[in-house]
């Protein structure tokens, strides 16, 4: 059975570049039990996903920064790019669907994206869910449809 590095190697782009994957970092942030959201799920995320092969693209709601637990990491990483932030007032998961399509990018997302089935009917092929556990993330490895 293939190891997950080399499942994100044989979805290498045809140019060799690494593939994308959107995360979609208001939903990773908000996945631990307690009332904040936590920067540090979004970071081990990135990392796991980094060591997999994969190139990272985090996008978040712009209310996460009233939420996250570590404001000031969170703004610094957003001026440094590291955290792309949807426009206040827009729906953050139309950007991380839209991305996803023109940069045929996989979304690590624990959301099933039922309010934009009919506009992006592949989403549902694109996700790659996750598990946080004691900061050790493991992803959902499925083959298209079940």
């Amino acid at each position: 059975m293939p190891d997950q590095q080399q499942e994100a190697e044989n979805e290498q782009r045809p140019n060799g570049e690494k593939p994308i994957a959107l995360v979609d970092g208001s939903n990773v942030a908000h996945s631990s039990e307690g009332d904040r959201a936590r920067l540090q799920n979004i970071d081990i995320v990135v990392e796991k996903l980094t060591e997999e092969g994969y190139e990272p693209i985090v996008v978040v709601d712009a209310a996460l920064r009233h939420q996250i637990d570590d404001r000031n990491l969170y703004e610094q990483q957003v001026e440094d790019g590291k955290i792309r932030q949807a426009p206040a007032g827009t729906n953050a998961d139309y950007f991380l669907l839209a991305f996803a399509r023109e940069l045929d990018a996989s979304i690590v997302s624990n959301d099933r994206f039922r309010d934009h089935q009919e506009a992006f009917p592949d989403a549902y092929e694109r996700v790659i869910r996750y598990m946080i556990v004691a900061d050790e993330v493991v992803f959902e490895r499925r083959n298209k449809r079940r």
